[in-house]
């Protein structure tokens, strides 16, 4: 008779658990951490634990594709100036658009020939980060890696943080690239401080790392696309979500953008 009742009784949890399948149903990548802070951003006041073991019973638990790859490389040994690391590991930051930081990530798609067959295409990222609440502020997406559209972004980079009124350090890899004559000229006529990571070092970029890892980890790694648009239009989307939805824990639950406009009010 006990279990009978027992069986019988309303699930006190059924609420909550209805809030947290609300939350996964927006972000598939959200685990109970994450989940945890929606739920606080929400006014909901709930232990941590127990939402873990909700997400445990409910099997969601995040299973997101991964897997080793080859990570692309513009390095090509010393084909201009290299620079100083000036932030050397130094990523916090209290001031907006100050420390900005970039990189160039690759991606492959498939397209279908005259013939039929599937041939492999590449599509290029170069985004620029401000260390300051991790935001994305401006990216280029190329067919192949050249002189001209790092010079756009850059340009781009560059008009976006001139509202600091502090002097604005800019960070990469020593990637070819960032080495160009043009590229530094450019950097030096708008005044603004280069840094390059040792090496080899991926760890003097984490930040922009970080973000690659989290791109291709949740629309990347275990997705088939079939065309560059359809490809461009999921990076867009992505870093769309990364800088006003995709809260973190490091912002105190909050997105990149929401972190910006909180400090701006305060």
């Amino acid at each position: 008779m006990y279990w009978q009742k027992k069986w019988s009784d309303e699930d006190k949890d059924q609420s909550l658990k209805d809030e947290i399948l609300a939350i996964r149903s927006q972000h598939k990548d959200y685990g109970y951490r994450r989940i945890h802070l929606e739920l606080k951003n929400q006014g909901r006041v709930v232990n941590k634990k127990k939402v873990q073991r909700l997400v445990q019973i409910m099997g969601l638990q995040v299973h997101s594709y991964g897997r080793k790859y080859k990570k692309y490389n513009s390095y090509k040994g010393v084909v201009g100036k290299i620079k100083k690391n000036r932030i050397n590991r130094r990523f916090n930051t209290c001031i907006p658009l100050q420390k900005i930081t970039t990189d160039t990530t690759e991606f492959k798609y498939y397209e279908e020939d005259k013939t039929g067959k599937l041939q492999t295409k590449k599509l290029y990222l170069d985004p620029y980060m401000d260390m300051y609440n991790l935001e994305i502020i401006s990216y280029v997406l190329s067919d192949q890696p050249n002189g001209v559209t790092m010079l756009q972004g850059l340009e781009v980079a560059i008009e976006r943080t001139k509202a600091c009124p502090y002097r604005r350090t800019f960070h990469s890899d020593r990637g070819w690239g960032y080495q160009m004559t043009a590229y530094q000229a450019m950097l030096e006529k708008h005044h603004i401080f280069q840094s390059m990571s040792r090496k080899g070092n991926c760890y003097d970029n984490a930040p922009m790392e970080n973000f690659f890892s989290l791109l291709k980890r949740e629309i990347y790694y275990g997705h088939n696309y079939r065309s560059r648009k359809e490809l461009v239009q999921a990076i867009k989307q992505y870093i769309r979500y990364y800088n006003e939805d995709r809260i973190k824990e490091k912002l105190g639950g909050l997105s990149p953008k929401q972190y910006r406009e909180r400090m701006q009010s305060a």
